[in-house]
């Protein structure tokens, strides 16, 4: 039997968004700390970081807003156009993946 694996991102001259990114932002959102974040998935902050960086600018906008650490500690936040694109995606990654299911159970079911 045949299992369906596929990946959905979307595209601007290159990769700009997709499943890791989004589960990034996601714990961003989550924990308030980029460095938490990495952590999850198991990525450097310096890697985390960058990865941000290149997709701020693929995207054309800022995903993440950070204040410095001291005493209160620091953080990062989503910017509202970060949070609009991880929930869209979500939602749209959602979506695809239930009609891919079907399309699988037609030919393979």
């Amino acid at each position: 039997m045949y299992d369906l694996k596929y990946k959905i991102w979307l595209d601007s001259k290159g990769k700009a968004f997709g499943e890791g990114p989004c589960l990034l932002l996601r714990g961003i959102a989550e924990t308030g700390s980029l460095v938490s974040a990495a952590r999850t998935l198991r990525m450097s902050y310096s890697q985390a970081y960058n990865l941000i960086k290149d997709l701020e600018r693929r995207l054309g906008f800022p995903l993440i807003t950070s204040k410095a650490g001291g005493s209160g500690g620091g953080g990062s936040e989503l910017t509202p156009q970060a949070k609009e694109l991880m929930d869209t995606y979500e939602i749209f990654s959602a979506e695809c993946h239930q009609a891919l299911l079907r399309i699988f159970e037609k030919h393979f079911g």
